[in-house]
């Protein structure tokens, strides 16, 4: 029913989705690390986090990482 496309594209997004599990994983046991480009926004008992920079190199390294996995087939 599915060809081999479709379940290496399945594979692919499991093997992700179980990387995320671990670096969240891994950042709530570590702690979060605050870049010069995070804000924290406090205001009363009301606090908003805002990590800009950290979204900015999680998307460069998500980027480099998946156009090499692409780009070896």
């Amino acid at each position: 029913m599915f060809n081999r496309g479709m379940a290496d594209v399945g594979r692919l997004l499991l093997v992700l989705g179980v990387v995320l599990v671990v670096i969240g994983g891994v950042l709530l046991l570590v702690g979060r690390f605050h870049l010069p480009g995070d804000f924290t926004l406090r205001s009363g008992s009301t606090v908003i986090f805002i990590p800009l920079a950290t979204s900015i190199i999680l998307s460069i390294v998500a980027t480099v990482v998946l156009n090499l996995v692409f780009r070896q087939r």
